[in-house]
């Protein structure tokens, strides 16, 4: 492998029950939230949905109240 190759990181990226445990809400409302704009940033895998945990905390961050 090359030097960069080493220097990259991977993200992290979570499945909908993961997310939904870290997060402490129900599944559905990260369905919900999939179906309307507005939710946090997923990706499609095929059929599988996928949680980049980095933008997802960054939504947290940007969706903060106080």
């Amino acid at each position: 492998m090359t030097d960069i190759a080493h220097s990259i990181t991977a993200p992290t990226f979570l499945t909908q029950g993961e997310l939904a445990e870290l997060l402490q809400l129900p599944a559905r409302t990260l369905e919900d939230w999939r179906l309307s704009p507005g939710g946090p940033p997923f990706v499609k895998l095929g059929r599988h949905v996928r949680y980049d945990l980095d933008e997802v905390l960054a939504w947290v961050r940007e969706h903060r109240h106080g």
